[in-house]
């Protein structure tokens, strides 16, 4: 099969390798541009950082939580410059969005546009869009939306908007009583962890979570990896090992170092809030969003 350079490119692009070790890398993979990605990790050669949160939309991600701090939700709507992301106009019309969302409780985009606004029921919420893209002056989409509401009274929903509305965080956590729901200890405790989530981009709140498929496309990994060092089985078998084990530690929110304070983790920070607050406390959900990254006009899961 023949290897073009564009296809070259974009692998060197999302990895950081070189780009000979592209260019081998796809011969081997026939083309397929996922595996060619897992041969260059598996060779140590990819920097697969270079692809988290990149964006390729300009917009905003916006977030809307009650009073009671019972519900919330999240919302990234699309429009075609940065000019206009950076509007206050549009930054109001995001956030009036958010708040409809978590009033109203649609189950998905087309329900949401069908709904009458809140704020003006004479408007369907299709229409009210169309109305702001009128006076903006420029396309806008609505790709994807969550809505999160607690199981009981003594959780909370705490939103993070991270920078200029790039990243956005929602999170639900629980409190072993509505004192400690109360208290000023867990409240923090909610911020923080949503800064932390949208620091680190975990991918679940435990090991437990994370889909078995990823644990097997990732263990495949370090067994490949572990086998191109031409140590005894043994001693293979060791180093795959650890470095699942590093690999929850890295996208397992609970098992990550905490950002404020390195030396515990978020698990450790957990317990020390639960102490402070009188009750257990922990994290139930959570979604993070960064701009851009779907591009697909679907609701996106959250964890």
């Amino acid at each position: 099969m023949e290897i073009t350079a564009s296809s070259v490119k974009e692998l060197r692009t999302a990895t950081g390798a070189g780009m000979m070790d592209c260019k081998k890398a796809l011969g081997e993979a026939d083309g397929d541009m996922a595996r060619a990605v897992d041969i260059l990790r598996t060779k140590g050669l990819a920097d697969l950082a270079k692809k988290a949160g990149r964006a390729t939309n300009e917009g905003l991600i916006g977030a809307f939580v009650t009073d009671s701090a019972h519900i919330g939700s999240l919302i990234e709507v699309n429009c075609e410059t940065d000019f206009v992301a950076r509007n206050e106009d549009f930054k109001s019309f995001v956030a009036a969005l958010a708040e409809h969302i978590a009033i109203e409780h649609p189950d998905d985009v087309a329900t949401l546009m069908a709904q009458p606004y809140h704020d003006d029921p004479s408007l369907a919420v299709e229409q009210f869009f169309g109305e702001k893209v009128a006076k903006i002056g420029e396309n806008m989409t609505l790709p994807r939306f969550v809505r999160f509401e607690v199981g009981s009274e003594s959780g909370t929903i705490t939103a993070y908007i991270h920078g200029v509305g790039n990243i956005g965080v929602l999170v639900e956590c629980s409190a072993g009583s509505a004192d400690a729901a109360a208290s000023d200890a867990f409240r923090a405790f909610g911020k923080n962890v949503a800064m932390q989530i949208a620091a680190t981009a975990p991918v679940a709140v435990t090991r437990d979570e994370v889909a078995a498929e990823t644990v097997a496309h990732e263990t495949g990994i370090y067994k490949a990896q572990a086998a191109e060092s031409g140590k005894p089985e043994a001693i293979q078998a060791k180093i795959a090992e650890g470095r699942l084990e590093k690999f929850y530690k890295e996208v397992c929110l609970m098992e990550q170092a905490f950002v404020k304070d390195p030396d515990m983790s978020v698990t450790q920070l957990a317990k020390k809030v639960s102490s402070e607050a009188g009750a257990e406390v922990g994290v139930v959900r959570f979604a993070r969003w960064a701009l851009g990254e779907t591009g697909t006009g679907e609701d996106a899961p959250a964890c």
